[in-house]
């Protein structure tokens, strides 16, 4: 287990590029035991570790992974590169920019990003 980190005022933890792979509302939720008492308020998931079905917007996946984990309040970043997904997916495409619009889930390509985007987020 990784521990959490300040970053820029937000208590993050990041899950290893290796483990089990990640796609179900079950795999939030298993992810959510398995951060619960670190008092973490953003996850950051490479993208490694979701299927390749996660990406796969027609199977509603990753709509369901997002709202466990906004659901209990976290916040989530899916840390690397999702543009071969995105290049085979204009629903997918829409899914990232929308999300990284908003202040629950991001889409960051690595943590020089994400600490861009944690220091213009506002308080």
């Amino acid at each position: 287990m990784t521990e959490v980190v300040q970053r820029h005022g937000i208590r993050v933890w990041t899950a290893p590029a290796e483990g089990p792979e990640l796609a179900t509302e079950q795999d939030a939720l298993d992810t959510l035991a398995d951060v619960y008492f670190l008092d973490a308020e953003l996850l950051v998931i490479p993208v490694e570790r979701f299927a390749p079905r996660f990406f796969d917007p027609g199977t509603r996946l990753i709509g369901g992974f997002f709202s466990k984990l906004v659901a209990y309040r976290y916040r989530l970043a899916v840390l690397g590169d999702v543009s071969a997904y995105v290049a085979e997916s204009p629903v997918l495409r829409d899914v990232v920019r929308e999300s990284n619009r908003g202040r629950h889930v991001w889409f960051v390509a690595d943590l020089a990003e994400l600490d861009e985007r944690l220091a213009a987020a506002p308080g």
